[in-house]
């Protein structure tokens, strides 16, 4: 029986981590959060179910403790921890900000494991003391193994803030977006087996889902996203301003001529400069000049226009990719009446989900280590002694009782372990197979 792993998505958007997880097969949610209202309305027409909770309340915190899962996902915000206070742990540090709730919500319910998804500048956030203190959060007060994070022979945590970063443009699409990115697993879950994980989360794909812009790009567009004449002017003298200053900011033409394999800088929520460094150089007949309701003046006449909402939502692998059915047809849509601004926005607060899918074929890979050892570990118990019992598995492989119990249920199920007293807490195995029997067991 395949194993499928129960996920809650809190500050979940439309729905992108958790989508990135479901297209593994071995991941259903159970519970979601999300308080922008029309971030709801499309996650409710995508998944059937209105995800309008307030994970800072208590009633949701309750709920959750309510609700049986695995794994906490969340795409939180990047917020400044206090620095008054006790200084007593996270319930001080960081009360205020969303991480707060967050590690409230995993204290109350210790979940096998944590993702966590966030902007690029969380590592430096507040010269490095925003992301300290979520690493010492989870490791020290939590109970949780973070994948890049070791410790020194002082005790202190030691990690290189590169190890937390990775770019969506080595997930198979062309888009510059560097993101941070946190995964930790259970140390009551998984004991001492969380020393056999790897230092690193996947740094590719090796999927090529859009070679380049060239593939994402539409064909032919509306004439409202071509840039009009004033505000093509006024971006120019903008640049050249700028570029006087000895600044690099400013307009960036992402598919100018001569760019042999083009790709799309970050797309961003607030839709601005992430459009403005996104635009597209494509011709079109007939509109130089040409006066639309919306535009103070003319288009402009040299076939300059912003990308549109359906370009954004192939740049994040939500149109083309992630809602396309068995026989390869689009289901990706968003609720009817939802304004452009609203998909600009939409797409550019969410997550490319190319590299979400493959962080969760990694934990899956990584649940598969730890399971493996412990059952090893367990294993070269009973082959040590004579008989083991619940309470040796918890003190050596330094798990949780129900852990304990787990593991002992998969490896007498499998023929490992044989059962000598099968009564309650006194009951005791032996081993089932000879000393150096090779064993293969999973979730």
């Amino acid at each position: 029986q395949i194993m499928i792993y129960k996920t809650i998505d809190l500050c979940a958007g439309i729905g992108g981590i958790r989508r990135g997880f479901e297209l593994t097969g071995k991941f259903e949610n159970v519970l979601s959060a999300e308080i922008d209202e029309y971030a709801c309305k499309t996650y409710e027409h995508l998944f059937g179910e209105n995800p309008k909770n307030d994970l800072t309340s208590e009633e949701f915190k309750e709920l959750v403790s309510r609700t049986e899962y695995d794994i906490l996902l969340a795409g939180f915000p990047c917020q400044t921890f206090s620095r008054v206070g006790q200084q007593m742990g996270f319930r001080d540090t960081t009360k205020g900000t969303i991480f707060f709730d967050i590690a409230d919500i995993i204290s109350r319910t210790n979940p096998r494991a944590i993702f966590l998804e966030n902007v690029e500048n969380l590592v430096s956030h507040n010269k490095g003391e925003t992301l300290r203190r979520i690493v010492t959060t989870l490791e020290d007060e939590l109970g949780y193994r973070i994948i890049g994070v070791t410790m020194d022979e002082d005790g202190s945590y030691v990690y290189n803030t590169k190890s937390f970063i990775r770019n969506s443009k080595n997930f198979g699409l062309p888009q510059n977006r560097p993101r941070t990115y946190i995964m930790a697993f259970s140390k009551k879950m998984f004991g001492d087996a969380v020393k056999v994980l790897t230092d690193d989360m996947p740094f590719s794909n090796h999927k090529v889902i859009s070679e380049d812009l060239n593939s994402i790009i539409e064909p032919e567009v509306d004439d409202v996203y071509y840039m009009s004449s004033g505000y093509w002017d006024t971006l120019k003298k903008h640049k050249m301003r700028e570029q006087a200053k000895g600044h690099g900011f400013g307009y960036v033409i992402v598919n100018a001529p001569g760019i042999e394999h083009p790709i799309a800088s970050t797309i961003l929520a607030t839709g601005g400069s992430g459009k403005e460094r996104n635009l597209i150089f494509q011709p079109k007949a007939g509109i130089a000049g040409k006066k639309l309701p919306t535009k103070k003046t003319g288009l402009n006449s040299e076939g300059i226009r912003v990308m549109t909402p359906t370009e954004w939502g192939r740049l994040q692998g939500f149109i083309g990719y992630a809602f396309l059915d068995e026989n390869g047809h689009e289901t990706f849509s968003f609720p009817e009446n939802t304004t452009r601004t609203q998909k600009y926005k939409q797409f550019g607060n969410s997550v490319t989900i190319p590299v979400i899918e493959e962080m969760a074929l990694f934990m899956l890979s990584c649940f598969k280590k730890m399971t493996k050892a412990q059952a090893n570990l367990l294993l070269e118990l009973a082959w040590s002694q004579d008989t083991i019992t619940r309470r040796d598995v918890i003190e050596s492989l330094r798990v949780s009782n129900n852990r304990a119990n787990y593991l002992l249920r998969k490896m007498k199920n499998a023929g490992f372990l044989i059962p000598i007293v099968t009564k309650g807490r006194g009951a005791k195995y032996k081993a089932g197979v000879t000393r150096g029997t090779k064993i293969n067991i999973e979730e």
